[in-house]
């Protein structure tokens, strides 16, 4: 996943409060390139129509999507406290790690990082839902096996909600071509909707 760096991307009105208190907490996404619309137009990620969605079924909620193209487990559990403090999330979405094995990382390192940013994210009062991400087959099915199931692990091992594969329906679609960038690591905008029909049962129930 790229690693240009993107400002975080507050998709609420800038120009209005977040209290810390009330039913107008927000909603936190930490995450990498496949959150931070990196090669589509601002607007058309996944996030954006996650905002959308939320006011039109009635559940408004802000949404701070603190994305950034590139970044690992690491640099989001570095980054975490400070946007805790700051956002003070009602739910927080953790979408990391792919960038963790596109660069060979360790696993347990991105299990612990991951188990770290859920357990601080409970401390601040917010509740998690963490998404997990798949590698490329390349990388050899024992690999990729133990990596997706770490996700769960956490999970279950916290008491997390869980989207298991974010690209279901999209890296194994029968016109999986028509839904990636050039790079066939990038969702292009036309995959970014069932991105969000995976998230959207998981994440609903929280918002409540």
């Amino acid at each position: 996943m790229h690693c240009s760096v993107l400002a975080l991307l507050p998709l609420a009105a800038l120009a209005a409060p977040v209290h810390a208190q009330g039913p107008r907490r927000t909603l936190l996404v930490v995450g990498d390139s496949l959150s931070a619309e990196y090669g589509i137009a601002r607007g058309s990620g996944w996030v954006a129509l996650l905002e959308k969605r939320s006011a039109d079924e009635k559940l408004p909620v802000p949404v701070v999507n603190a994305s950034i193209s590139g970044d690992t487990t690491s640099g989001g559990r570095s980054r975490l406290p400070a946007l805790l403090k700051q956002h003070k999330p009602r739910v927080v979405v953790i979408a990391l790690g792919g960038n963790d094995a596109l660069r060979g990382l360790p696993l347990d390192m991105t299990q612990a990082n991951l188990t770290e940013m859920a357990r601080a994210a409970k401390a601040a009062g917010a509740k998690v839902l963490i998404v997990g991400i798949a590698v490329p087959p390349n990388y050899g099915r024992n690999y990729g096996e133990a990596f997706m199931q770490l996700f769960g692990t956490v999970a279950r091992a916290e008491g997390t909600a869980l989207v298991p594969f974010l690209l279901a329906g999209v890296a194994d679609a029968p016109n999986a071509d028509e839904l990636f960038q050039p790079d066939r690591i990038h969702p292009t905008a036309q995959a970014h909707p069932k991105m969000l029909d995976n998230v959207w049962p998981v994440l609903r129930p929280l918002l409540r």
